[in-house]
């Protein structure tokens, strides 16, 4: 399921960002690069409401930022990793070096909601985060996902 959605172009190895709000307009460039939201600024705005409600930093190093919208052309995920870790106020309090962002298209069902519950579970495992975390291709990141399937 995650190499249906997980572009190459879509992943970042070296995020540059040190704080929330940058890191997550960095995951979104690829996004407006590859043409699957139509506008970068909106689509943070609706990404930035979710984290209102509550932050989608998971813990154990994790943040799965989403958002849904007619803004989204083409249901897509982003990866990025980060060296030093990013302070996203997460619920472990601790920093954040690996980030999925979800864009789901506003009638696409709950097509987030199965990416999001597929990442959960594949992240819980330890082992999958260290690949993930030692990770420098796209096939790198596809079979830490597929390792422990």
């Amino acid at each position: 399921m995650i190499e249906e959605i997980l572009d190459k172009d879509m992943m970042i190895f070296d995020l540059k960002s040190k704080d929330k709000l940058s890191v997550l307009k960095e995951l979104i460039k690829p996004l407006a690069a590859k043409g699957a939201i139509e506008d970068e600024e909106k689509f943070l705005e609706v990404v930035l409401k979710r984290e209102e409600e509550y932050s989608t930093g998971i813990g154990m190093g994790v943040a799965i930022p989403h958002g849904k919208s007619s803004l989204v052309k083409k249901a897509s995920l982003v990866f990025g990793k980060s060296k030093d870790g990013i302070d996203y106020n997460s619920m472990d309090g601790k920093p954040a070096y690996l980030f999925f962002l979800i864009a789901a298209p506003e009638d696409s069902d709950n097509l987030h909601l199965k990416i999001l519950a597929k990442l959960s579970r594949s992240l819980m495992h330890e082992e999958v985060r260290d690949e993930l975390n030692k990770a420098e291709t796209y096939e790198d990141v596809i079979n830490a996902f597929k390792k422990y399937e």
